[in-house]
């Protein structure tokens, strides 16, 4: 049963056990296979595991007034990294995205209704006990466009190795794992479990950092240390230089292909750096775009960047066409990409 019907007790996990205990589950348009595969695009697919989130964009000119009123423009939308990395990849022409993801009872319905109208086969799992995750986004509207956020990963950070299948993965050419899978007990497990069995199948598997605040508090060296076995790492500048201890994102770009094969550094307005074996390969230089809000800017440009691979580019073009999905979603308000009539 999918979300737009309601979630009964038959609703199943993206597992396949029935939810009684964890999370009632639900398909996406599928044959109700657990990967939601025909079987007639076999080893064409993405499958993403990563966050859902509801999205409050709250879009406001100058500093905030403490204690009193700032004026703002505020809307509610779909989000979380995991769901605008399927939701990109789709948009830029990936033939069969799928989603991995755990929400709230309070939320399921919508979320998987948007999910489906981008292009992405969902299979969600409901928890029944948290909420869909929510964060709320400070857009500055000056020109910079930067944004904070206010995160309560809700139900996101609660899918666990229970959540998880072998099936899957059949029929997909890459795994993309989201970073903030990396901040919770039972998702880190997540993490291990799936990677263990792309691993084991010969599908590579790409991660997003996601979050500078959070990797900080989890640390760099546990971090490198969970993520051992990824194929293609994809930090932002900060994350790069984190991560590594070096100021220059060049320097930590180079420094990180020594522990993971390919990094593709995002650069922001700069661009995109391509390092490979300890040495920058290619510099990738930005798109122009005026900003509105750059929520979701990074997970564009991996959406973007996994679907060219899959359609057989380099790294470097791949980098190329991420950047300029991360121009695009800059120039408008929310993570995802606009919905094709």
């Amino acid at each position: 049963m999918t979300a737009a019907g309601g979630a009964g007790p038959e609703g199943r996990t993206a597992s396949g056990s029935t939810g009684a205990e964890e999370g009632q589950g639900l398909l996406g348009p599928g044959e109700g296979t657990a990967s939601g595969s025909t079987g007639t695009e076999a080893g064409r697919g993405l499958l993403v595991v990563g966050d859902v989130i509801t999205d409050v964009v709250a879009r406001h000119r100058g500093p905030l007034a403490p204690g009193t009123d700032t004026a703002a423009r505020i809307r509610t939308v779909a989000g979380g990294a995991g769901a605008n990395v399927a939701c990109w990849a789709a948009h830029r022409g990936a033939a069969d995205v799928r989603l991995l993801g755990r929400v709230g009872a309070d939320a399921a319905a919508w979320h998987e209704r948007e999910l489906v109208a981008q292009g992405v086969r969902p299979q969600l799992v409901i928890d029944p006990l948290a909420p869909t995750g929510t964060v709320i986004c400070m857009v500055d509207g000056g020109a910079s466009a930067e944004r904070t956020f206010l995160t309560d990963s809700g139900a996101s950070v609660r899918l666990g190795p229970a959540d998880w299948s072998d099936a899957l993965l059949d029929g997909v050419a890459r795994l993309h794992l989201s970073g903030y899978l990396l901040f919770s007990d039972p998702s880190r497990a997540m993490v291990t479990v799936a990677l263990g069995a792309a691993r084991a199948r010969g599908v590579p598997v790409s991660l997003d950092p996601a979050s500078a605040g959070f990797l900080a508090e989890l640390g760099a060296e546990r971090f490198l240390e969970l993520v051992e076995g990824v194929d293609v790492l994809l930090p932002s500048r900060d994350e790069a230089c984190l991560l590594t201890g070096l100021a220059d994102a060049a320097e930590a770009a180079a420094e990180l292909s020594l522990r993971v094969p390919l990094v593709v550094a995002k650069q922001g307005h700069e661009g995109a750096l391509v390092a490979r074996s300890g040495k920058v390969s290619a510099r990738v230089p930005a798109v122009p775009a005026t900003p509105r809000d750059t929520t979701g800017a990074g997970d564009a440009f991996t959406g973007a960047f996994l679907a060219a691979l899959l359609a057989g580019a380099g790294p470097r073009d791949a980098a190329a066409e991420g950047c300029r999905a991360g121009a695009r979603a800059v120039e408008q308000v929310g993570g995802r990409p606009p919905v094709r009539g």
